[in-house]
């Protein structure tokens, strides 16, 4: 995503799952900033954005934006948790060619509100920015992922880059502090909380995916007697039809921890732990 440069062929894919959430191609050339008019540089396209690929092994996982993805070449594990996370690097921006389309989480882009793009930070979060230039600094909202170029950590929208006078140079070194979800409290002043505990909720594991439904279903019956609960899941990946299956009914993020070490010694390798939404 990202500042005024040359445009380097980019991919994104479609959120799907779990794996959907994955899978890209080549690494962009290196590339230098170009004029300062708003404009993509190191983002990729997120409708392109690969959102998983069957028969790989994933972290729990909920929104397709939540789980593992690949992006030239690259895999990367957006974080469950942003709290104590700072972190150092260059800032870029991204703006005329992205305005109007689809961020990663589904919201449409608008250069001129105060988002940005992250590769692992949770979306939906705030941050806190600081040009190290310059010392200005503003807080937004990340929303997108990205930037996928060498050395960047951060995409900031138009407005965002003008604030802290990125637009003009392309590029800044900036220091990026994750604060947290946005709230007002009872006496009206705008607070930032930590996120939900994920030691607590409702998990499964999936087993498996199949695109025969009567195999899923054979699975779905052992684990129905052997765990008291099952469930088959459908979903596309590439245009196939694959029928997820998946064990258990857990209260807490180490039973279904301990469940998937368990279905694993019995031969179910590559399960993982499903968050349910």
């Amino acid at each position: 995503m990202s500042n005024p440069l040359n445009v380097a062929p980019r991919l994104f894919l479609a959120l799907l799952m779990v794996a959907v959430l994955s899978a890209c191609a080549a690494p962009p050339p290196s590339r230098t900033p170009a004029s300062p008019a708003p404009g993509p540089a190191s983002r990729v396209p997120a409708a392109e954005v690969p959102v998983g690929t069957e028969g790989t092994s994933q972290p729990r996982e909920l929104r397709g934006w939540e789980r593992p993805y690949e992006v030239f070449g690259e895999r990367y594990y957006p974080l469950l948790s942003h709290e104590g996370f700072v972190e150092e690097g260059r800032a870029s921006w991204y703006g005329e060619d992205f305005h109007g389309k689809k961020t990663s989480n589904g919201e449409i882009y608008d250069m001129y509100a105060m988002t940005a793009a992250h590769k692992t930070l949770p979306l939906g979060i705030y941050v806190k920015v600081t040009n190290l230039d310059n010392g200005r600094e503003i807080t937004l909202r990340l929303n997108d992922r990205g930037p996928f170029v060498a050395g960047r950590i951060i995409d900031l929208s138009y407005t965002a880059a003008k604030k802290l006078d990125v637009v003009r140079p392309g590029t800044a070194p900036v220091r990026v502090e994750a604060l947290g979800y946005r709230r007002v409290d009872a006496s009206g002043q705008v607070v930032f909380t930590q996120p939900q505990s994920w030691e607590v909720g409702s998990y499964s594991v999936q087993l498996g995916a199949f695109t025969v439904r009567e195999n899923a279903q054979r699975l779905a019956d052992q684990m129905r007697r052997q765990e008291g609960h099952s469930s088959i899941q459908q979903g596309y990946v590439s245009g196939q039809l694959f029928y997820r299956v998946r064990a258990g009914n857990y209260p807490t993020l180490a039973a279904a921890d301990a469940a998937k070490e368990r279905f694993e010694a019995q031969g179910y390798r590559g399960s993982f732990v499903i968050a349910s939404e």
